[in-house]
């Protein structure tokens, strides 16, 4: 397989809430994507394992992704290490995707800073003609994606890039209200969670906003990147 775009979450809803619009923008135009969820996220405060899989089915739908992988490793407990590498490495290796899109950097959930680490290492990992991997029984060959991009999270940081998503903030948003356990719902008798409040919800329309303002659009997704971002052509740029 030879997928444009993969995008990493150390949690369900990890990618709807930090580049579901992109990932929406990418799937409209052809390309092919596929989500890696690294944990069940069964530490939440809210719903159970099972409404995970079901809301994550829900928002890869409507993000036009059809195909998710969750590598059940521990919320809350991961680390970098050779096991989770390899898990990781082997799904480069499988979907061999041109872009990677991953956590940021540093958030509020330590498991989010781990994660970039986890995927970065991991990208490296993958393109070492000497560590041998395989899937379904068949030796897999090295791949290692030529860009690496954090989406922001929680935490306010300065973004290196801006997407205009202006078209489809509506579908990360719609995506992010799939997973009805987690997060904003009138009358829920559920426990209150720094991420389930209304001012959360409008809290990504204002940032998409913010960092559409700043690029002359309605709608925008920020992310980083440790290496220089390159253009072809300079008029392209907006």
């Amino acid at each position: 397989m030879n997928y444009d775009v993969m995008a990493v979450g150390a949690h369900p809803d990890d990618v709807e809430l930090g580049c579901g619009a992109t990932l929406a923008k990418l799937t409209q135009s052809g390309k092919s994507a596929v989500i890696i969820d690294l944990t069940e996220g069964e530490l939440g405060t809210r719903g159970t394992i099972e409404d995970r899989y079901r809301e994550s089915a829900h928002a890869a739908e409507i993000l036009g992704v059809d195909t998710r992988v969750n590598l059940q490793m521990r919320d809350g407990f991961f680390e970098v290490n050779e096991e989770n590498l390899l898990k990781l490495v082997v799904q480069i290796r499988r979907f061999r995707p041109k872009m990677i899109l991953a956590n940021a950097e540093t958030d509020r959930h330590p498991d989010h800073g781990r994660a970039a680490e986890l995927l970065e290492r991991a990208v490296f990992i993958a393109g070492l003609r000497k560590v041998e991997t395989d899937w379904e029984g068949e030796k897999q060959s090295p791949h290692r994606p030529k860009s690496v991009y954090h989406y922001i999270q929680y935490r306010d940081i300065v973004p290196d890039l801006v997407v205009d998503v202006s078209e489809t903030i509506d579908l990360k948003m719609d995506s992010i209200q799939a997973y009805t356990s987690q997060f904003y719902q009138p009358g829920s008798k559920e426990p209150e969670t720094p991420i389930s409040s209304k001012q959360f919800m409008e809290s990504h329309t204002r940032r998409a906003a913010e960092f559409g303002r700043q690029i002359g659009v309605e709608y925008g997704e920020g992310f980083t990147s440790r290496r220089y971002i390159g253009v072809r052509d300079i008029s392209e740029l907006l």
